[in-house]
C-alpha cells in the first residue's frame, strides 16, 4: 500500500492516508516522500465527498470509522487489486500466479526487461534491486506486470486479488496449499486456481509449470479459450557452487541456485518471450540476477554462507533445503513457525519430511505467537511429531541464539521465517561462523 501511495504522488497525484500503525520500512519510505500521516490512527473527520477514491487495504476492518464515513458519503471505494485493474484495464496485463515463486519470478521478469532498457509498469511484493518503488503506473510501457496473490482483496470483498486482474498473459508456478485460515480444505484452495483460469482474457497466454500434477490436471480439464505453454525445468549442471544452465550459446553462470528458481527462471522466460524480447537478451540479463529481498538472500559470507529466505509453507521449505543441500552439502535449516497455517494444529503434518536432507533441521516457534493468534497451545512434542524425527524443536528465542552459534560442521545455514525469529539479532550472531 505504502509502494502504491508514493507511486500516485510520484504520478502527479494529491495522496493522504491513515493506519493505526507503521513499520519500517514504510515508514521511513512514507517520510520521505511526504505522505507520512502527522498521526497513527482513524480520523473520520477527514473523509469528504472531495475525495475522488478510497483504496482499502486488507488489514483495516469492516467496521473501520474511515470506512464507514467513506460509504455513507458513496465514495468510490476500491480494494488494492480493483484499483490496479482499473488504471491497467487498456494495458497488456501480464500477471505471476502460484502458491510459490510469484515474486522471485516478477523480480526476473521486471530485471531482464530493465536490463534490455525496456520499462515497464508493474507491481511487486519485495524490494528489487535497482528499483525505487515497488508500485510503477506511468512508466509509457503497454505492460503491467503484477504479482497474483490468492490471498483475500479486502474486508468488504473476500474473493482472491488474483481473481480480479484479468490477465492477457499469466504464469501459474504451481499449486501448494496455504492460507487455511480462509481456505480450510485443499480442495477450497485449489478451487480458486480453477476460477482464476476463467478470468483470462480470451485469446490470451497461459503459461503453467507442468511438472506440478494438480496444476496439470486443472489446466487440462479447463476449456478457457486461451493459449497454453507448459514449461519444466531448463538443463543444468552444479560446478564449484555455481549453477550453470544450458543455453543456444552454450553453459551459462547463475548467481542464483536450486530447482526452484531454475523453474521461476523458466516461467520468467517464457514471458519475457511472449512480451517480445528475444531470448538471448533475457539469458544475457539473467545472469546479474541476484534475487530478490528475502529470497535466499546472502546475509553472511564467511567460512559459512548463511542465506535468509521467505520460505514458510511446506512446499517452500522444502525445496530450500534442497537447493541448499544440493549446492553446498551439509547445511543448517532454520525455520521460524509465524503464520497461521504454520501455527494451526490441523495443518502442522502437511511439514512432514518438508526439512529432509538437512544435516540440522531445528524449528522454532513462540508460544506468545500462538495466543496472539487465538490457536491451541502447541507443545515442542507436537511440532517435533508433525515434522518427523531428527528434527530439534525450540519454543525460546534466547535457546535458539545460544544454539546458533555454534555452526557445526556445516558449509551452509539457511533462516526461513515471514517473522523476525523473537527478534534475535542474526547478523551479530553470525559474526563468528
Amino acid at each position: 500500500m505504502h509502494n502504491l501511495a508514493i507511486a500516485l504522488k510520484q504520478g502527479g497525484h494529491q495522496i493522504t492516508g491513515s493506519d493505526d500503525q507503521i513499520f519500517e520500512p514504510s515508514r521511513s519510505r512514507l517520510a520521505a516522500k511526504g505522505l507520512l500521516p502527522e498521526n497513527d490512527g482513524w480520523f473520520p473527520e477527514k473523509i469528504s465527498e472531495e475525495l475522488d477514491a478510497i483504496i482499502l487495504g486488507m488489514h483495516a476492518r469492516k467496521d473501520n470509522p474511515e470506512l464507514k464515513k467513506a460509504q455513507d458519503l458513496g465514495i468510490n471505494i476500491f480494494s488494492y487489486p480493483e484499483f490496479l485493474y482499473e488504471v491497467s484495464k487498456n494495458m497488456t496485463r501480464v500477471v505471476i500466479a502460484g502458491s510459490h515463486g510469484k515474486t522471485t519470478t516478477t523480480a526476473m521478469v521486471l530485471h531482464a526487461m530493465q536490463h534490455a532498457g525496456l520499462p515497464t509498469n508493474y507491481m511487486v511484493g519485495a524490494q528489487l534491486e535497482g528499483f525505487d518503488c515497488m508500485v510503477e503506473l506511468e512508466s509509457g510501457s503497454e505492460f503491467m506486470v503484477m504479482e497474483g496473490d490468492e490471498y483475500l482483496s479486502s474486508p468488504i470483498d473476500r474473493r482472491p486479488k488474483f481473481h480480479l486482474y484479468r490477465p492477457n498473459i499469466t504464469v501459474v508456478t504451481g499449486i501448494a496449499w496455504d492460507h487455511i485460515n480462509v481456505f480450510p480444505t485443499f480442495e477450497e484452495y485449489v478451487d480458486q486456481f480453477r476460477k482464476y483460469l476463467d478470468t483470462i482474457e480470451p485469446g490470451g497466454a497461459l503459461i503453467y509449470n507442468e511438472r506440478d500434477e494438480v496444476l496439470k490436471r486443472l489446466v487440462e480439464e479447463s476449456d478457457a479459450p486461451v493459449k497454453r505453454f507448459p514449461y519444466q525445468l531448463p538443463n543444468s549442471t552444479i560446478e564449484d557452487g555455481i549453477t550453470y544452465i544450458e543455453t543456444a550459446e552454450g553453459m551459462m553462470p547463475l548467481q542464483v541456485f536450486g530447482e526452484h528458481n531454475l523453474s521461476n527462471l523458466e516461467a520468467a522466460r517464457w514471458i519475457c518471450l511472449e512480451m517480445g524480447l528475444q531470448e538471448d537478451d533475457f539469458h544475457d540479463a539473467i545472469m546479474s540476477f541476484s534475487g530478490a529481498q528475502n529470497r535466499m538472500e546472502l546475509l553472511h559470507e564467511g567460512k559459512v554462507k548463511v542465506f535468509r529466505d521467505f520460505a514458510h509453507a511446506p512446499s517452500k521449505v522444502n525445496a530450500a533445503v534442497k537447493a541448499l543441500s544440493a549446492q553446498f552439502g551439509k547445511v543448517r535449516a532454520v525455520l521460524e513457525l509465524h503464520t497461521f497455517s504454520s501455527l494451526n494444529p490441523e495443518f502442522l503434518p502437511q511439514y512432514k519430511g518438508a526439512m529432509e536432507g538437512a544435516n540440522d533441521a531445528w524449528v522454532y516457534f513462540s508460544p506468545d505467537a500462538v495466543a496472539h493468534k487465538k490457536l491451541p497451545s502447541l507443545s515442542k512434542a507436537d511440532v517435533a511429531d508433525a515434522f518427523g524425527s531428527g528434527v530439534r524443536v525450540f519454543d525460546s528465542s534466547r535457546e535458539l541464539e545460544e544454539a546458533l552459534r555454534n555452526a557445526g560442521d556445516n558449509q551452509a545455514a539457511v533462516l526461513m521465517s515471514s517473522g523476525n525469529f523473537g527478534g534475535i539479532d542474526l547478523e551479530a550472531v553470525f559474526q563468528t561462523y
